[in-house]
């Protein structure tokens, strides 16, 4: 079957934004223009299990990264994450195995690297890696602003929600109830920074497939792990089936792999 040409632009973009980390968070081009102030565009790609992980890590490593690095100056992306989940919380095996965020100053700087002729260099790449496929979605930063991580790897909690039965609702208790729950509860279970996404479209333009995205950040595994026994954890998770009218969100033990 043939593929349209905006099939082929989004799965692009998801290859883009899988691969387009380094060692450390990448820096923005020396000669790109200061970032307008307002919220980031952030293009998420999250990969369900491959066919075979072993060739979907060493393809990744060795042959995409590169591929993605020497384009990002075209391509004008200021930050790039990478995260590979561990386990659902009770120590199941987790439902989607990486997940990937390329971190742009505005939606209009999205749309230019998206439109660069960088993007179609690695445009068939795609296929060579993402043997279990993936859901690829354009977000918006609905957090303060935070800097990438230095240092060793941090262990991310990460709580993916679904469409919920009714988004106003859902937005008035996240914002009013939720958020200030978790804020409260910072210094008890222990995370050091906080990320609040939510997504825009599908890298299609259609619905995306999951609603928003929260990420905790822990200096370490076995700080995530005493953080998610506290009480304080505890009541934040017991507030979820309050407002995510969607099902069950997933969360998600997850490490950096940067």
């Amino acid at each position: 079957m043939r593929r349209s040409s905006s099939w082929r632009l989004a799965m692009f973009l998801a290859l883009v934004a899988a691969c387009g980390t380094q060692d450390k968070p990448a820096d923005a081009p020396a000669d790109q223009a200061p970032a307008a102030a307002g919220p980031a565009a952030i293009v998420t790609v999250i990969y369900k299990h491959p066919t075979d992980t072993a060739a979907f890590e060493k393809y990744y490593r060795e042959v995409h990264l590169p591929l993605v690095s020497a384009n990002q100056h075209e391509i004008g992306f200021t930050r790039a994450d990478l995260t590979k989940f561990i386990s659902k919380l009770d120590g199941s095996k987790a439902p989607l195995y990486r997940q990937a965020e390329l971190y742009f100053p505005s939606m209009d700087a999205a749309k230019k690297g998206m439109a660069t002729p960088g993007f179609k260099k690695v445009a068939d790449d795609l296929a060579n890696f993402a043997s279990g496929g993936l859901i690829g979605m354009l977000a918006e930063e609905t957090s303060e602003p935070t800097e990438a991580s230095t240092g060793e790897p941090m262990a991310v909690l990460a709580v993916i929600y679904v469409q919920p039965k009714e988004p106003p609702a859902f937005e008035k208790y996240y914002a009013e109830t939720h958020v200030p729950l978790v804020g409260a509860s910072q210094a008890e279970i222990g995370f050091t920074k906080a990320e609040l996404t939510k997504f825009a479209s599908s890298l299609e333009g259609s619905v995306p497939g999951y609603y928003r995205q929260a990420e905790l950040y822990f200096p370490s595994m076995e700080a995530l792990k005493k953080g998610v026994e506290t009480e304080a954890f505890k009541k934040v998770a017991a507030d979820l089936p309050n407002f995510a009218t969607g099902g069950g969100p997933h969360v998600l033990v997850a490490v950096e792999t940067r």
